[in-house]
């Protein structure tokens, strides 16, 4: 009995073993093909736009390294289209964007999150519906609302329907809602009125999640194409991802150009990230909560 007592004890380690082996390599094996679906096409649009003219785009089975590869598809992505003015368009509204998002919905989150008033409910059920309302439908009313104001066709008008966000407004009153009451109870002990709470207590504890928002509504507005695409018919401010679209021909498309101008758009967004990424990750750990 005590052989078998021994033998069924050694047995057992090593199922264990085999039932960790088995679930490890089946969160490997996920891991792997979520990673080969994200970053797949970005690996395939990198080697397009390094690919000459004696790489064949076509080829069976596909090759991701270029036999001939080059710069010339950005030198003529910069030659065919103005990309540093679009550049440029591109910066400014990314700009409005992320202040008006910073001071917006900071103070909207924190009014939703540490303020009493009545229909206080409302409103937080008013920015969760419209997170969920898809843009298609609303934007032509963004635009007849637009039009008639006069700012068609301007950078302003680009920028306008990013310019506080519902995400960003609930992102920001989650945060104020992890301090704890006892800040604000001595400030008001102190005299101090919801401003100063506002400025001096509450906002320098939840600095991660502005970062958070600054770099959500960079990305939104960086990344947009539809809205633009709509609201700007002069090419003076169009932006990059909207001038871009220009490399694409009416009657032929080089795919080699198309590319070398999605990783120009994403060069940006790469240096902002690598920029922000402690900010970015610490005010997602941390949810405005700082002990």
């Amino acid at each position: 009995m005590s052989r078998i007592a021994v033998r069924r004890a050694g047995e057992a380690p090593s199922r264990s073993w085999r039932r960790v082996s088995g679930g490890q390599a089946l969160r490997y094996l996920v891991l792997v093909l979520g990673f080969a679906a994200i970053v797949g096409p970005l690996l395939w649009q990198v080697s397009l736009a390094f690919k000459g003219a004696g790489d064949d785009l076509y080829a069976r089975p596909p090759y991701l390294i270029p036999h001939d590869p080059t710069f010339e598809n950005f030198t003529e992505a910069f030659s065919r289209v103005p990309i540093l003015r679009y550049v440029a368009n591109s910066v400014i509204v990314a700009a409005i964007d992320i202040a008006g998002n910073v001071v917006g919905a900071s103070c909207a989150g924190y009014a939703l999150a540490r303020l009493r008033f009545r229909g206080r409910g409302l409103v937080t059920g008013v920015f969760v519906v419209g997170l969920l309302v898809p843009v298609e439908a609303v934007i032509v009313s963004q635009f007849l609302i637009v039009r008639d104001l006069g700012l068609a066709n301007t950078l302003f008008a680009v920028a306008l329907p990013g310019l506080v966000t519902p995400i960003n407004v609930l992102l920001m009153r989650n945060a104020f809602l992890g301090i704890p009451k006892e800040l604000e109870e001595a400030a008001i002990i102190d005299g101090a009125n919801a401003w100063q709470r506002f400025a001096r207590v509450c906002l320098p504890q939840v600095k991660g999640v502005v970062a958070v928002t600054a770099i959500f509504a960079f990305m939104g507005a960086w990344n947009d194409f539809l809205w633009p695409l709509i609201v700007a018919s002069d090419e003076s401010i169009y932006t990059l991802t909207l001038g871009l679209n220009r490399l694409r021909g009416t009657f032929y498309s080089d795919p080699r150009l198309i590319a070398a101008g999605t990783i120009i758009a994403l060069v940006p967004i790469i240096v902002v990230f690598a920029l922000a990424q402690k900010q970015f990750f610490r005010g997602l750990e941390a949810g405005g909560i700082k002990g």
